[in-house]
């Protein structure tokens, strides 16, 4: 997308850096930690940037939930990939904002962050395939010319993606009925031996008089082959573990109509009738899932088992689906002009360098929302009173400030106790005892000089060595601890 883009590592401390480079993007929807850790420059020194995936599990929903909550800013956004996935995320953050005002009884809900609806994207240029590509694909699975083959790409998984039934027992209707060689490239990869046997034991069992070939989707070369191969493309997504699918933009780039269960992110990719077809979905209304929430939330059922409950109901129209798949083997015609549409809008909406432009787009919009707060007189003095770090990391002497007898200040006195010459320092520290001691040979030669002169205060010695206070306390008592510093009050 830009070979010419300069590449600079940041440590992960240095957030200095990130507030100079004005933006941080993680590939995912955790931003309240890192939203945290931002708090150590201040709430506005850099904009975030994440992006939705599987909505599913419960530390998921509860990261995004966590959003009212934490210090994530109307400068951040979370990309949601689908319209789909939007819908997701509102439902819970307005789940946990009437969760908040029903617990503390407050009525305000801080400013949320920016919620775009960017898609994933697809690099059309690797599904380009020629006429002996084709031809060379076909051959590649002993396919004849007079074949029409269904491809289903992508994970094989019964409850995290789509359960095959519907897939073969329409295919075998169809096949049955039409009375021409019909042939089912199911291509992907399992995620063990016994869901792969599965699989295969229901092609067999439903779709007998279908021809089903199982490509291993870990074989690049036969998995790019079966886009090649394959005149339309079948994916009846039913798991809610989906929200945007990236199959269907491949099929589309590869010039493949998209036959698509109307669910989740298909909605927005493939155009009913133009691209391909969206089968209609049903499924219970809100709240009909209430059993199944709450087995997977006591430890009853695990999270296969969850999705599994879930997506088993869920049901594609199956008169539907039987009429569309009929339509597409029948017609070479129908296909192409499906295939062709679709590859175009693959090219011009979907592809990497398109979406990414929007992404861009986003974060010179975050820039400038981040930029314009900063200059309003009330919103700057709200930043300046945001607390330096969030209550899981204040620091071990700040929640564990009860512990010690004393506490060093920039008040406390300090004397030299022992003479100690900085090679006898560099023989202790490097025993295995003080591993990651932190106080270096300079620093502590630097400390001794100083001492040398006579008792000071804490406050003084910063200004001697001209170290700041808050480094040179954890000095003074690590060297107080190897009995090199006295302190006193």
């Amino acid at each position: 997308m830009d070979p010419h883009a300069p590449v600079e590592w940041i440590s992960a401390q240095r957030l200095d850096l990130l507030a100079q480079n004005g933006l941080l993007y993680r590939p995912d929807q955790v931003l309240g930690p890192m939203a945290r850790q931002r708090l150590r420059v201040g709430p506005a020194a850099y904009s975030l940037c994440g992006v939705t995936h599987t909505l599913a599990t419960h530390t998921t929903l509860d990261a995004i939930a966590k959003i009212v909550t934490e210090p994530v800013m109307p400068w951040d956004a979370l990309v949601c990939t689908s319209r789909a996935a939007l819908s997701v995320v509102s439902a819970v953050l307005d789940h946990e904002a009437d969760y908040l005002r029903w617990r503390t009884g407050l009525a305000a809900v801080p400013a949320l962050p920016l919620l775009p609806v960017i898609p994933l994207g697809v690099h059309t240029a690797d599904f380009d395939f020629s006429a002996p590509d084709r031809e060379a694909a076909r051959a590649r699975f002993g396919l004849a010319a007079s074949d029409v083959v269904a491809l289903c790409a992508g994970r094989l998984s019964i409850g995290g993606k789509a359960h095959p039934y519907p897939t073969f027992r329409a295919l075998q209707a169809v096949a049955v009925e039409g009375g021409q060689p019909l042939v089912l490239l199911m291509a992907g990869q399992a995620y063990n031996p016994t869901i792969a046997a599965a699989f295969e034991a229901e092609a067999a069992a439903t779709c007998p008089d279908v021809r089903v070939i199982f490509v291993d989707g870990k074989d690049a070369a036969s998995y790019r082959s079966v886009w090649g191969a394959a005149d339309f493309f079948v994916s009846l997504a039913d798991s809610i573990q989906e929200t945007f699918g990236l199959t269907p933009l491949e099929a589309m780039a590869a010039g493949l109509p998209a036959l698509v269960s109307d669910w989740n992110g298909y909605r927005d990719t493939v155009r009913d009738g133009i691209d391909g077809f969206r089968v209609p979905t049903w499924a219970p209304s809100p709240g009909g899932g209430e059993a199944i929430a709450s087995d997977y939330e006591s430890g009853l059922n695990s999270y296969e088992a969850y999705l599994y409950r879930a997506n088993t109901a869920v049901a594609v129209d199956m008169k539907a689906l039987i009429a569309r798949l009929r339509e597409l083997v029948a017609s070479p015609d129908v296909r192409r002009r499906l295939g062709a549409a679709g590859q175009e809008r693959a090219r011009t909406t979907f592809d990497w360098s398109v979406v990414f432009r929007s992404y861009q787009s986003l974060w010179a919009e975050q820039s400038a929302i981040r930029r314009a707060a900063q200059t309003r007189a009330d919103t700057k003095a709200w930043l300046g009173q945001a607390p330096r770090s969030g209550a899981d990391h204040m620091g071990p002497f700040e929640t564990f400030a009860s512990y010690s007898t004393h506490h060093v200040t920039a008040a406390t006195s300090v004397s030299l106790a022992f003479d100690l010459d900085v090679e006898a320092y560099k023989a202790i520290i490097a025993r295995r005892a003080f591993p990651g001691w932190n106080v270096d040979p300079p620093i502590y030669e630097t400390v001794r000089n100083a001492m040398r002169a006579g008792p000071s205060t804490v406050g003084d010695l910063s200004n001697a060595i001209r170290m700041p206070e808050l480094p040179l306390l954890e000095v003074v008592v690590r060297l107080a601890k190897l009995g090199v510093l006295a302190l006193g009050s």
